[in-house]
């Protein structure tokens, strides 16, 4: 079992290019279901968690490939980044 606060100090990277794209910075979970749905990267622009939220990068659950000791590998694609409201 992994909890949320070691989430949060691995780094996200992609497995084909392994480029990191960054920390956690939230969470997406379903209540109904008790699962996590996804992981929420800030995208660019953002600054310690300010400033344009709309562009973060979301990574579905079913995306991660791996949780390691340091990172998080993650099968992203451009077309995976969503922007929030």
């Amino acid at each position: 079992m992994i909890k949320t606060s070691d989430l949060a100090e691995k780094e996200v990277v992609t497995i084909k290019e392994g480029r990191n794209l960054g920390p956690i910075s939230d969470i997406e979970v379903n209540l109904e279901e008790g699962k996590v749905e996804a992981i929420i990267l800030p995208g660019p622009g953002r600054f310690l968690g300010f400033f344009n939220r709309e562009s973060d990068i979301i990574i579905p659950w079913k995306d991660i490939v791996n949780i390691g000791v340091d990172v998080i590998l993650v099968e992203y694609r451009e077309t995976i980044e969503m922007e929030r409201e």
